[in-house]
């Protein structure tokens, strides 16, 4: 059902992405969408762990250096039967941890200085088995094909608006009657709705990475103790080395500020939100 779901997101977003090429330049605009999608769904597959671990800071470390995160990770990669990801240390104070990477093959874990001071071992499990839900489910790969045809409704919507404000933007008559008010709403309606759909998509695969990684363990008592810990310090440590477009990764949202809307625009669910769905869980055994 969770994947059905994802799959249906995933297909909303690219059909919006379609209607506004069209609605915007008509066949030749759509051409350019498509275009636009494929190249930079191409980028994200390829690069986006890079960018995400260049872009905070993060340093690769041996199991000399820290064998307590090693030995952590290689019992539950083990257990999920996945690959051992290569992991990255962050020199941030503020707890938080991300996994990226286009498939298991390719992931990589990286945790913050302040995760690995700050978590017990159960804690620290409860973390990394969230994280390595993530690369088992893929969401790395699927959160950056979101963000991509998001951007690329976002860009095209901005090449209509400006075509439009310096008169670049024609189309015959028979093609404009009836269509012009679709191309200005789809101008400024597309890209909030596709800003809503793919933090839509964001906060359903916390969700789903909370319960396999609970279920990972084969109990949702530690992850349950670190996120609480997590909320605490992240709304009193300000991040300084994860960037905002990073943020989307992390187990947490990091403290960027925020406000009463905040929730809406967020790429995570509220924690207590979290917290109470894997209360509802007992012991389940990993599958």
């Amino acid at each position: 059902m969770k994947l059905l779901r994802t799959g249906f997101l995933l297909i909303l977003l690219s059909v919006l992405l379609v209607m506004v090429g069209g609605a915007i330049g008509g066949r030749n605009g759509l051409q350019i969408a498509l275009a636009l999608a494929v190249f930079m769904n191409g980028i994200a597959y390829f690069f986006s762990d890079k960018i995400a671990l260049s872009s905070s800071h993060a340093q690769w470390v041996s199991r000399e250096q820290v064998p307590r995160l090693y030995d952590v990770m290689g019992r539950l990669a083990a257990k999920a039967n996945l690959p051992m990801p290569k992991l990255y240390l962050i020199p941030e104070a503020a707890p938080n941890a991300f996994a990226t990477g286009r498939n298991p093959h390719h992931a990589s874990v990286a945790v913050t200085q302040g995760l690995l001071e700050l978590m017990n071992d159960d804690e620290l499990e409860g973390v990394i088995a969230h994280e390595l839900s993530h690369v088992r489910n893929y969401d790395i790969l699927t959160s950056s094909v979101a963000a991509t045809i998001a951007g690329a409704i976002t860009y095209v919507a901005e090449m209509g608006k400006w075509g439009m404000i310096f008169g670049g933007y024609s189309r015959d008559d028979d093609e404009r009657q009836g269509g012009g008010l679709l191309a200005i709403l789809m101008i400024f309606l597309a890209p909030l709705a596709a800003m809503m759909l793919q933090l839509f998509l964001s906060r359903t695969r916390e969700y789903s990475a909370d319960e396999t990684g609970a279920r990972m363990v084969g109990q949702p008592y530690g992850l349950i103790s670190a996120l609480q810990k997590l909320g605490t310090y992240n709304q009193q440590i300000p991040t300084t080395a994860v960037s905002p477009s990073t943020s989307a990764l992390c187990i947490v949202k990091p403290l960027f500020g925020g406000g009463a809307l905040s929730n809406w625009f967020s790429t995570h669910p509220p924690l207590k939100d979290r917290i109470a769905a894997l209360q509802t869980m007992t012991v389940i055994p990993h599958r």
